[in-house]
């Protein structure tokens, strides 16, 4: 029962860091352009690769803390379900080119930040 305590409170805070990142970013950026949906991806791509491959490898973090910062914190940040959604309404709308740099940019760039958090913890632990 403890971890489900432990997901809803990461969820929540990461929800609140998504809604509060995306807002953020349209005041500097067009709304033509998903850029919100992409930037909580990207940073809760680049974020769980820290805890995963630097603190949980390292053990520096106790399970229950990667239960709260993967599953909960990084689960409520990111947003599949929304990058679906703004994807299909490019396409219904007939902006095809929208669509695929939508897709692209969410897989390419989340994968590269993983990878690059994938590095950075190696090179910070010495690996």
């Amino acid at each position: 029962m403890q971890n489900y305590v432990v997901v809803f409170i990461g969820a929540g805070l990461g929800g609140i860091l998504r809604y509060w990142s995306s807002a953020f970013v349209y005041k500097f950026l067009s709304t033509d352009f998903p850029y919100g949906t992409l930037f909580v991806n990207v940073l809760g791509s680049f974020l769980i690769g820290i805890f995963m491959y630097y603190l949980d490898a390292n053990e520096m973090i106790s399970v229950e803390t990667r239960i709260f910062l993967t599953t909960g914190f990084c689960g409520g940040l990111t947003t599949f379900s929304t990058f679906s959604f703004e994807t299909i309404n490019f396409l219904k709308e007939r902006e095809f080119l929208f669509a695929g740099l939508n897709i692209l940019s969410n897989v390419v760039i989340t994968l590269l930040v993983l990878f690059i958090a994938y590095k950075l913890s190696k090179f910070i632990s010495g690996v």
